[in-house]
C-alpha cells in the first residue's frame, strides 16, 4: 500500500464579513484531524479579523480547504507551501 504524500502549509484568512464566521469553523471543523494549530486575531482598528491555520495534509485536501473558504462572500484566502 503506497503512503500518500502530505504537505505543511500555512492558510491566511481575512474576514471581512463577520456574518461568516460560523461558516469558517464549520469548514474548519470538518478538516481537523489535518490542522497542527490556529491563530485568530480581531482587528478591531479596521473591523477585520485575521486567522492562520497551519495543516499537514495532501495537496488535494489543503486545496479543498482554501477553495471552501475562498468562496465565503466577504472571505479573502491565500495559502503558502512549503517545498517538502
Amino acid at each position: 500500500m503506497e503512503e500518500k504524500q502530505t504537505r505543511v502549509a500555512v492558510i491566511s484568512i481575512i474576514v471581512e464579513n463577520p456574518d461568516a464566521v460560523l461558516q469558517i469553523n464549520e469548514i474548519l471543523h470538518t478538516a481537523s484531524n489535518s490542522i497542527i494549530g490556529r491563530m485568530g486575531l480581531p482587528y478591531r482598528q479596521k473591523n477585520i479579523s485575521i486567522i492562520s491555520v497551519v495543516v499537514d495534509a495532501e495537496q488535494d485536501v489543503i486545496s479543498n480547504i482554501s477553495g471552501r473558504l475562498g468562496k465565503l462572500s466577504g472571505v479573502t484566502v491565500k495559502t503558502a507551501y512549503s517545498k517538502k
